[in-house]
């Protein structure tokens, strides 16, 4: 395999159209905003989605509604759909790129139920769905340099030479954001989780909430809108099974090359607002805040225990606790715990080891997520679960999918959540989860003035407003 230079696209947004408009299973790992990669593909060799706890496997790129037919595909059985992934994957050694062949996709809250032997409903989409893919277009960000890894179709060039003419599709919303529970009923749950809080069956407990809107029209137009409202350095636009997913998510879940494994939760949020003395005020709020440095502790501690199952002995480390990093609308409090990886573990070893993410599940994790199926009583999908890559190099890398949503069946569904402990207050944390929905009702907010008489713009129009340089800004 030979890496082909090619020139930086001005724009991105308008390059994946392209891909997108050739080429079905489209996925883009955008990493603009903050990241240093983006990674798009289309066109895999084959798809392994599972569901209803088997495992599938569909050749070539299959439409995104085979995931609702229980029948379809090759039924390669009960058995661990990660296990499964893993037989899937070659050794194929690719050092001078993060990714150029392998699996991409997305696992989602459920696949994790799973592997922790919890029963788990159907959330209406895959448990995973990954498309493998033999090439890839990788944009490095930092240098404004771009290749074609792996083995490219043929006539992909001319398809991305076009690229300036393509553009997402218009996309419109009545408005309306159906939010459930409302404060009222927050407040009863909210209650429940401080019960089981007082009685020690947990530390913490990650609630979330619910956000839905009607929509009609291109989903790949609401992620170029959602991307600028959201503005996460693991974004990522998937046409999968199950899909389409779209992303703004700013917390990396695992990361694994050369044998190094990286997580960096994020917890401890505060909202940005728009001057400037205000906005340092809350910032300095939550770096000084003892609830959210213990909180964020407690998850530090949990995932230094997961990443232990997979690593060397002794190798797991803590070298950045309580940082801060800004995003378009709020602030989070980040930490990172690093280990070396086992020479007898892989990266689907370790992502079994670790999922879901004990950033936003609770302390201890088995039992919190026992009391957060109990009590927000329906599948969470593809939100707290992750979405990335796993290489036939054996590199990985992988967000937790908060800041994220789907757009099937006329609708877009969002979640917001946030972890409870012993003196966490009922309005503070509603008032969190609706700073981590701000990026959501912004979007939908543009959706209605898209619906306005006159005022549906059309995907060339969005990418007129916008310079070549708005791809490539960091967070906050």
């Amino acid at each position: 395999m030979t890496d082909i230079p090619l020139a930086f696209p001005a724009c991105p947004l308008t390059t994946f159209a392209a891909l997108r408009a050739h080429q079905s299973a489209a996925v883009w790992l955008d990493g603009a905003a903050g990241g240093r990669y983006s990674i798009m593909s289309a066109a895999p060799r084959g798809q392994l989605v599972s569901r209803w706890g088997r495992t599938r496997w569909f050749p070539g790129d299959a439409h995104r509604s085979v995931a609702d037919d229980p029948q379809a595909g090759r039924d390669l059985g009960d058995g661990d759909p990660l296990a499964i992934l893993n037989t899937y994957l070659d050794d194929r050694p690719h050092p001078s790129l993060p990714f150029a062949s392998g699996a991409i996709g997305y696992f989602g809250y459920e696949l994790g139920r799973r592997l922790q032997q919890q029963p788990s409903a159907d959330a209406g989409m895959p448990d995973m769905a990954v498309g493998l893919y033999d090439w890839a277009l990788v944009l490095d960000h930092r240098q404004r340099r771009a290749w074609l890894a792996g083995e490219p179709p043929a006539h992909i060039a001319d398809w991305l030479g076009n690229s300036p003419h393509a553009t997402p599709g218009a996309w419109w919303s009545p408005g309306d954001v159906c939010a459930t529970p409302g404060y009222a009923s927050y407040g009863r749950t909210f209650q429940r989780v401080s019960d089981y809080l007082q009685a020690g069956d947990c530390y913490q407990v990650n609630l979330a909430r619910r956000l839905r809107a009607s929509f009609a029209g291109d989903p790949l137009g609401v992620y170029a809108d959602f991307r600028d409202a959201a503005g996460g350095p693991f974004a990522a636009y998937l046409e999968l099974p199950g899909g389409p997913i779209l992303s703004g998510s700013p917390e990396r879940f695992l990361s694994l090359r050369d044998g190094r494994v990286e997580t960096a939760p994020i917890k401890g949020t505060r909202r940005r607002v728009a001057d400037p003395a205000q906005d340092e005020l809350l910032r300095d709020d939550l770096l000084t805040s003892p609830k959210d440095r213990a909180e964020n502790l407690m998850i530090v501690d949990l995932l230094r225990n997961d990443l232990g199952r997979a690593c060397q002995v002794g190798s797991v480390r803590v070298p950045r606790l309580f940082a801060l990093e800004s995003f378009v609308t709020v602030h989070h409090m980040v930490s990172t715990v690093t280990g070396q990886l086992r020479g007898d573990r892989s990266a689907t070893d370790l992502l079994r080891d670790c999922l879901p993410g004990g950033s936003i599940t609770g302390a201890p994790k088995y039992r919190a997520m026992q009391i957060i199926d109990e009590i927000e009583g329906e599948p969470r999908g593809i939100y707290c679960g992750s979405i990335g890559y796993i290489g036939d190099d054996g590199a990985m890398d992988t967000s937790i999918a908060i800041r994220t949503l789907t757009a099937r069946g006329g609708e877009l569904d969002y979640r917001a959540g946030g972890g409870l402990v012993n003196d966490s207050d009922c309005r503070a944390e509603f008032d969190e989860t609706e700073s981590k929905a701000a990026a959501f009702r912004h979007l939908i907010a543009i959706g209605e003035e898209h619906s306005s008489a006159g005022q549906r713009r059309t995907g060339s129009d969005r990418v007129k407003t916008q310079s070549s340089s708005d791809f490539g800004r960091t967070g906050g």
